[in-house]
């Protein structure tokens, strides 16, 4: 039985405040003396992805932005995916929209409803609203499927909900922002493919983890056979009413070392 591991990454790989990962090189060791692949399953974008996996020391398959793309390394295992297309060195499987379409829903109801999104930002907002220094902001802003953005008057949400239902598009909430998505994507659909291509992959079944600490990592927590829920950096726990979670005693990436080594090891 091979083992797969599927992690969002603010608040959870990744501290919410400094965005470190130092906690959890324990957990990074025992993944990679024992080749389990490690599946980046973020809001992020791809720039940023291939950042950290540089940082890492890993080479593996990652989703984007909120499950809108799940992007396999060309030549991965030397796995058969000629069916796929291709997009900058690697094989992708889409299921959001592009972002010239998202974009034009949100400019044209991003006053009615009080948005404020990526696009809309400067570098030094997205830094200042983020943490990030200034390389990192100018890679989240290089997006691909969907918007960030903050909710100046909180109360528009449910009707801004309700509408974006209707054309298309769905709101999901992640650690810091709203983000403006695809009604076919969420990050348990990706999930779902990535699992089914490294079954392929290794002629076997396999058992699959899910790490994460915010909403929009409820469909991945429902598509893995073992939910770890990591403590969010309010000191509270994403509810659901999954059978099959665990949860962390430590937030960011202490938490995810905790579960890794008391779960996975």
């Amino acid at each position: 039985m091979k083992k797969l591991i599927f992690t969002d990454l603010d608040g959870t790989f990744l501290n919410h405040d400094d965005y470190s990962f130092a906690s959890a090189l324990e957990a990074l060791h025992y993944i990679k003396e024992n080749h389990i692949p490690l599946i980046f399953t973020t809001s992020k974008t791809k720039a940023e992805v291939i950042r950290l996996q540089q940082k890492v020391g890993i080479i593996e398959p990652f989703i984007t932005e909120n499950g809108a793309a799940l992007f396999i390394p060309k030549g991965y295992q030397n796995l058969e995916l000629e069916d796929l297309n291709e997009y900058e060195g690697y094989k992708v499987v889409m299921f959001g929209e592009a972002y010239s379409k998202v974009l034009e829903f949100y400019n044209q109801h991003k006053q009615e409803f009080s948005m404020k999104g990526f696009s809309d930002m400067s570098i030094d907002e997205i830094m200042q609203l983020t943490g990030f220094d200034h390389t990192n902001a100018s890679l989240a802003k290089q997006r691909d499927f969907t918007e960030p953005f903050i909710l100046e008057n909180t109360t528009l949400l449910l009707e801004l909900e309700e509408f974006a239902e209707t054309q298309g598009f769905k709101i999901l909430q992640g650690g810091r922002f709203f983000h403006l998505v695809a009604k076919t994507q969420d990050k348990g659909v990706a999930v779902k493919k990535a699992t089914e291509l490294f079954e392929q992959l290794f002629h076997d079944d396999v058992v699959t983890f899910g790490f994460g600490d915010s909403k929009n990592d409820i469909a991945m927590f429902e598509n893995v056979d073992k939910a770890m829920i990591i403590q969010n950096h309010y000191g509270g726990y994403v509810s659901t009413n999954l059978p099959n979670i665990n949860r962390s005693c430590y937030q960011g990436s202490r938490g995810f070392n905790e579960m890794v080594l008391r779960y996975v090891r």
